[in-house]
């Protein structure tokens, strides 16, 4: 399998690409990474360097990968936070084109807006983009709850509603929702669950919650689910296979007190996942 990331970059620790690509590769996948900003470290240490990368020398490194022959092999096309309108534009385009090489290539997209706790953290151009062109285009997206309730105007917070939440998003072109950190009110005490959704129907998965703020979490997320769904065709093996990976590395770096996630030290966990946890049919 070979996947096109075009997501952020950082030298310090783990988000964007810097999180996604590693457990990628171990699982056996190839990458073609693209960064569409190149920081010493993620924004939420309050200052961070580097540039951020211009649309046209985004769609440059893209064009070159194109002319090396490589788009007919690419399986998927995936993407993360999105700084502006310009990088959004860049990677519709490529995904069109990537389609035209590989028209069994599929798109994932990580709808980064924000939290239930935080509020929409991009700028307000963004949800607009990605409610009308660029959710439209995708295969698979893998919002939280929250951003899954501003991309369809709704408010998911039941397991009833989130569903019906993932139906008007799956009405806008993606056939396969994940939504990440559901917490629905009826769950257990100090558990919290991921929801997958496809055209053969809705599981969902409920784990212990580890009280930490993990920083490129959901990019490994969106990374192992979209791997392992295209791999397998089965949502349920892929959440399976995704939360028990996650959850390892959530608890290892939980443990560790490391503010940035064990990434390297977890790689056990992608390659061979305990599937400790039960993924329940809900629809």
């Amino acid at each position: 399998m070979k996947i096109l990331s075009i997501q952020s970059a950082v030298a310090y620790g783990h988000v964007g690409n810097s999180a996604a690509v590693f457990p990628l590769q171990r699982i056996g996948v190839e990458v073609y990474p693209v960064y569409t900003v190149t920081f010493s470290n993620h924004t939420g240490y309050g200052s961070w360097r580097g540039p951020l990368i211009s649309p046209d020398d985004v769609r440059d490194v893209i064009l070159g990968i194109e002319e090396r022959g490589a788009f007919k092999d690419i399986d998927v096309v995936l993407s993360g936070y999105q700084g502006g309108e310009g990088i959004g534009d860049v990677i519709l385009d490529t995904v069109a084109r990537v389609k035209s090489a590989n028209p069994s290539a599929v798109y994932a997209c990580d709808p980064v807006m924000g939290n239930a706790k935080s509020g929409c953290f991009v700028a307000p151009a963004i949800p607009i983009l990605l409610r009308e062109r660029v959710v439209p285009a995708a295969d698979i997206i893998t919002p939280n709850q929250f951003e899954l309730g501003f991309l369809t105007g709704t408010d998911p917070a039941d397991l009833e509603s989130t569903l019906d939440s993932v139906d008007a998003a799956r009405a806008l072109g993606p056939s396969t929702v994940l939504v990440t950190s559901v917490e629905r009110p009826e769950r257990p005490e100090g558990t919290i669950e991921m929801l997958a959704v496809d055209d053969k129907g809705a599981w969902i998965v409920q784990t212990p919650h580890i009280p930490m703020k993990a920083n490129g979490s959901g990019d490994v997320t969106a990374a192992l689910f979209t791997a392992h769904y295209r791999q397998t065709g089965d949502a349920a093996t892929a959440l399976a296979r995704t939360t028990s990976s996650v959850y390892d590395l959530l608890q290892n770096t939980y443990e560790a007190g490391s503010r940035e996630l064990l990434l390297v030290e977890s790689q056990e966990t992608y390659a061979h996942p305990r599937l400790q946890f039960p993924v329940t049919q809900v629809r």
